[in-house]
């Protein structure tokens, strides 16, 4: 499976300690060297855990601007456009994003997109947690995600919880 990510899921997950959850569920993320310099920037400023140097299954995968069209960023910022462009490069099977705007943009475009909340209920589905709601909790409470209180409600439905 090829996936391609976008900063958000991985530095939110990071936050909290669930990083883990991505790597197994997915193998290996493909990044754009546009997310590598937003993860950089969020480890210099102690937002997140070091990410790049520790993190093996973070394969960094070059977008040359002839890849990126320019309505892409003249919409998004410069790591959400090249994860787009990237998916569409590598043809992968999963975009992770969590970006409104972002995601509306990958989807007319065919990709297939699932940020954390898709990605947690995977996790729940699979076996690898055991509830989803102290890790939502802990997203919101800790990182400051936001959600609206009936996705937070459909989210933990769709958990069994």
């Amino acid at each position: 499976m090829i996936v391609v990510s976008n900063t958000s899921p991985i530095t939110n997950l990071a936050a909290i300690g669930q990083l883990s959850l991505l790597n197994t569920l997915y193998g290996t993320l493909f990044i754009p060297e546009a997310v590598r310099e937003e993860l950089l920037v969020g480890e210099q400023q102690g937002d997140h855990p070091v990410l790049i140097d520790h993190t093996p299954r973070l394969t960094i995968h070059p977008v040359s601007t002839s890849d990126l069209p320019t309505e892409l960023l003249r919409d998004l910022d410069k790591g959400e456009a090249e994860a787009i462009a990237l998916a569409h490069i590598l043809n992968a099977d999963l975009l992770l994003m969590d970006e409104r705007i972002g995601r509306q943009v990958a989807r007319q475009r065919g990709l297939r997109v699932v940020g954390i909340l898709g990605t947690l209920l995977a996790a729940k589905e699979r076996g690898m947690l055991l509830l989803t709601r102290p890790v939502l909790d802990q997203l919101i409470n800790d990182v400051g995600f936001r959600i609206s209180d009936a996705l937070y409600q459909e989210v933990l439905d769709l958990a069994g919880e």
